[in-house]
């Protein structure tokens, strides 16, 4: 096992937190859906974004959290993720603008937008 850094923990937050609300939580209601959505699929509807694209975002988070825990391993997969964690979280704050949002609702996109800057600083 590699040594849990502030970089690794960072690293394992992150990519826990994008499996825990696609794998976990998508068909959950939760305080932070934007547009007034109950699940995951109808956020991306309330943004006015196609089903093809809701499968991009959730395939690009789901293998950027599988190669950001992997990237403990293998650390030259840490910064790509991260990048692609950080531009789908820009794009997130950016539909919750859209739609007209409370900033609270925002907050789990600004963290995560926070954690992959950091990583890719750092990495």
């Amino acid at each position: 096992m590699p040594e849990l850094t502030g970089a690794t923990a960072l690293q394992l937050i992150l990519a826990l937190g994008l499996l825990n609300v696609w794998l976990f939580r998508a068909k959950v209601a939760t305080p932070y859906r934007g547009g007034g959505a109950q699940s995951l699929r109808e956020e991306f509807r309330a943004y006015g974004l196609p089903h093809w694209f809701f499968v991009l975002v959730g395939s690009l988070k789901l293998g950027s959290a599988l190669a950001l825990i992997a990237g403990m391993w293998f650390p030259v997969l840490t910064p790509v993720a991260a990048v692609v964690v950080l531009a789908l979280m820009c794009g997130a704050l950016a539909m919750h603008m859209k739609v007209g949002d409370a900033a609270l609702k925002s907050l789990p996109a600004f963290m995560m937008l926070l954690v992959s800057a950091t990583l890719v600083v750092t990495s």
